[in-house]
């Protein structure tokens, strides 16, 4: 016979399939940029829709759906109530610092947050490894916009004219021309370089400012697409691969990725049963 273990566990696989149906109804409008038809989610979802409408009356006589133009289905003000609910009881900051202390755990390898302050990334997280790399950063400082790869990744995702005003005064005196993967970078090189760090939301360093040492930042997103902070890992180059693809870049973006999905409410619901 069964023991209670396994009874739970079975408790837990158990659900209720139109509920799920449903709730895939809400999250395929919500994905949705312009209202859709009927026939349209009967053909996302793979459901007739002589049994998708039924569902359509209930989640519209409860408010969480609603006809736009009596046509093509939108999300209702009820939906609307749960989505600002949601909202007001997120802290981004502290979801990222969860985010990156499970990511310390998991790598063992120094890891840190970083905010915009106006002018430069600032340090608010800074987790050491077991084996904590030698190097004159601590909480608190601010770093620099160019020789930082999350300074780099805050850059990028500027808006145009205030990125070119900042990279424009570094440049006229720069102390030391910015590097990547060995190579000097002018500005025309250094802005193709930022290009590049929004476009994969990644940024590494192969000892190219800290001797012996390799970086890699991606970012965390908010709901309105700007930057809210910027996570980071750094470890020593023989043990700490951070070239695009590799295992410690990619734990980074995860990271990244999943705190921005919790901020944003961004997910993947399991497919119910709709046998």
């Amino acid at each position: 016979m069964p023991d209670q273990t396994d009874k739970t566990v079975e408790a837990q696989r158990q659900g209720i399939g139109s509920l799920e149906i449903g709730l895939r109804i809400l999250d395929t409008l919500a994905e949705s940029t312009r209202p859709m038809t009927l026939k349209q989610l009967s053909d996302v979802m793979e459901l007739s829709s002589s049994r998708l409408h039924k569902y359509m009356v209930s989640l519209i006589r409860t408010g969480y759906i609603a006809q736009e133009n009596g046509s093509g289905y939108i999300l209702g003000k009820s939906s609307l109530t749960l989505g600002v609910a949601a909202l007001s009881r997120i802290d981004p900051i502290q979801s990222a610092f969860s985010a990156v202390e499970a990511l310390n755990r998991s790598s063992d390898k120094t890891v840190s947050i970083t905010v915009w302050n106006g002018q430069a990334p600032l340090v608010i997280k800074w987790l050491d490894a077991s084996q904590p790399v030698a190097v004159n950063v601590r909480l608190g400082m601010e770093l620099s916009p160019f020789y930082s790869v999350s300074g780099r990744i805050f850059l990028a995702h500027l808006p145009s004219a205030r990125r070119n005003q900042i990279v424009d005064a570094f440049y006229n005196n720069p102390p030391a021309l910015p590097r990547y993967n060995g190579q000097t970078l002018d500005k025309p090189a250094f802005l193709s370089h930022l290009e590049q760090v929004k476009q994969d939301n990644l940024c590494c360093f192969y000892g190219d400012f800290l001797p012996d040492i390799n970086v890699v930042g991606s970012a965390i997103h908010d709901i309105n697409g700007n930057i809210s902070s910027v996570v980071s890992l750094m470890g020593i180059n023989g043990d700490t691969d951070v070239r695009p693809g590799s295992r410690y870049s990619e734990m980074v973006k995860e990271c990244a990725r999943n705190v921005t999905e919790e901020i944003c409410g961004r997910h993947n619901r399991p497919e119910p049963d709709v046998s």
